[in-house]
């Protein structure tokens, strides 16, 4: 490979226009590149040549450097896209250190005294005795007297439980006053007194009713007497 002739003017424009191409053309460094003549990298972009004379941008490797058209040459075909990197020798391993026979006096192994656990004494328990629900002996049925009035009767009844002990029966109304006065309950008293009172009245209109009615029979009659 002749990497001693600089890149031309005609290749710096073709140059250019592989890059406004979308390509990156391959160059070779000559001579005056220094130590890395001879080797392979890519033209990524050209600067202004008025601003300096290395205006070709190559990348080498994972380097981007700026060049002058002398430094570099259009590379030949067939040559690699990318320059192996030199790998680095693996540094020689130490081996291993070999540990030193560690010196032991032989000394009398003392026996770990033993620990004798705690006894826990046991104690058996009696058995719990089961509370023993008192049984109630089963009582008789409730009782229940029922004083009615209605209809202008007082009637007295008697139940024991679901059973009737005695059907509704008509007492007077003297033997109700007796029956409520032994109920000490406000109210209940004064309203059987109410009622009694009622009926009382009532009773003697019937009375001079009666009475005035049964005078003029007796009149009538007396006068059919002395048609006699």
């Amino acid at each position: 490979m002749d990497a001693g002739q600089g890149l031309s003017t005609n290749e710096v424009q073709s140059i250019r226009e592989a890059l406004a191409a979308g390509r990156k053309p391959r160059v070779v460094f000559t001579a005056s590149a220094g130590q890395i003549a001879g080797q392979v990298g890519q033209v990524i972009e050209l600067t202004d040549p008025e601003v300096s004379d290395e205006f070709v941008v190559v990348r080498f490797g994972r380097d981007e450097l700026p060049f002058s058209p002398a430094d570099l040459a259009v590379a030949p075909k067939g040559v690699g896209r990318r320059v192996a990197e030199p790998k680095p020798e693996p540094e020689p391993q130490e081996p291993p250190a070999v540990a030193a026979p560690e010196f032991v006096l032989d000394t009398p192994r003392v026996p770990a005294q033993r620990q004798e656990e705690p006894k826990v004494e046991q104690t058996e328990k009696p058995p719990a005795r089961r509370a023993v629900k008192a049984v109630k002996p089963k009582g008789p049925a409730g009782l229940t007297v029922t004083l009615a009035y209605a209809d202008g009767e007082w009637t007295v009844a008697a139940q024991q439980g679901s059973k009737a002990l005695a059907k509704p029966y008509v007492v007077k109304p003297a033997e109700a006053l007796k029956m409520v006065a032994l109920v000490d309950v406000p109210g209940v008293q004064e309203a059987v007194e109410q009622i009694l009172g009622t009926e009382r009245a009532e009773a003697e209109q019937q009375a001079e009713k009666l009475r005035a009615e049964l005078a003029e029979i007796e009149a009538r009659l007396a006068e059919l007497r002395e048609a006699r």
